[in-house]
């Protein structure tokens, strides 16, 4: 265990922007954990549960402790004829443990590739892409409560999964389960998705189609449209796409027939968020040091220098404009650390 104080946050989070924390603590073992939960000022200070830092802003300093579980071995657990059983520790990095499971020709999260951050993460953000989420394949997770210090197991059905949610995320348990090992199970068989654009032409070949080309091509399509955050400091997707129930959904197609959306299987639509903030005139916006990245709307960028506020009034801008013109909740997906309160726009 690796403990620092007064520590710079800049390195710990992909928006690049600065402020101090009281405490930053890396946890290697389940011993430190129990060793943590023994400190009496541990037990009392507000905690914070970061992964890769890849979906957070900070906006102001942190009066507590920040943790970070950073273990990272890969294990199969057992295999047969037709899946792979695959446990990871939380601080495995996400597109290593895809990589791991295309080059054995395991299906189920290569459309996942080149999502950054780490396994725990991913599990407690529900992460997606190109019609997969990581709880079509998770089987349970495991780790701590950090206000009793018991240690539980989750089946999946437990985790409480939707659109980037999970039980981790409810106000009530935010930042107390800190998640030491994700199960996943992968499969043998072929099961490409290649329902989304820009790999519907993989179908073509889908007798052939090994999850290491998926993987491949969507790699090459995020990093067409996606900036590199050591080169422009962002945290992907800054708002979740909203879904609206059918009657909104009809209306909004009157007034705007190009709308961009995926119609649901219970019949509501979940709108791009990237064309709603397109359309508001944010594409390619920049005020001082913040703005939204030119080849993709959804994205706030750090151009150097931007504090966290700075980069949630630019958030917050944008949501009252999306809500203006649409009538249409953007929520932020990237998760806010030291926050202050924001107004939401008003229905």
């Amino acid at each position: 265990m690796k403990i620092h104080t007064d520590y710079n946050v800049e390195p710990l989070n992909t928006f690049g922007v600065r402020a101090q924390v009281s405490y930053y603590v890396e946890i290697e073992s389940e011993e430190d954990i129990s060793t943590l939960l023994r400190d009496e000022y541990f037990c009392h200070a507000d905690k914070h549960i970061i992964g890769g830092g890849s979906n957070l802003l900070f906006t102001a300093n942190v009066n507590g402790v920040l943790i970070k579980y950073i273990s990272d071995e890969i294990r199969l657990l057992s295999e047969d004829e037709s899946s792979v059983l695959l446990q990871l520790d939380a601080g495995v990095e996400w597109d290593r443990a895809v990589a791991y499971c295309c080059e054995r020709n395991w299906w189920g999260i290569e459309n996942l590739s080149l999502i950054p951050g780490v396994a725990g993460a991913a599990a407690v953000q529900n992460i997606g892409a190109y019609g997969v989420e990581i709880a079509d394949v998770l089987v349970s997770v495991e780790g701590y409560d950090l206000v009793d210090g018991e240690h539980r197991t989750y089946m999946q059905k437990e985790c409480d999964y939707s659109y980037r949610h999970s039980r981790f995320k409810r106000p009530e348990e935010m930042d107390r389960f800190l998640i030491t090992k994700v199960v996943l199970r992968l499969s043998k068989q072929p099961n490409p998705i290649l329902s989304y654009n820009g790999l519907q032409d993989l179908e073509t070949a889908a007798a052939a189609l090994t999850p290491l080309q998926v993987r491949e091509r969507v790699i090459s399509i995020r990093e067409s449209k996606l900036p590199d955050p050591k080169v422009l400091g962002n945290a992907g997707s800054y708002f979740m796409n909203p879904v609206v129930d059918a009657d909104k959904l009809q209306s909004l197609l009157q007034e705007y027939p190009d709308l961009s959306y995926h119609l649901q299987d219970d019949g509501r639509g979940k709108l791009s968020a990237a064309w709603l903030i397109d359309r508001c005139g944010y594409k390619g916006y920049r005020s001082g040091n913040v703005g939204t990245y030119e080849k993709h709307a959804l994205i706030i960028v750090n151009y150097g220098g931007a504090s966290g506020r700075e980069v949630a009034r630019l958030a917050e801008e944008i949501q009252e404009s999306v809500w203006k013109k649409y009538g249409v909740r953007l929520i932020p997906e990237v998760k806010y650390v030291a926050a202050p309160t924001y107004n939401h726009p008003q229905e």
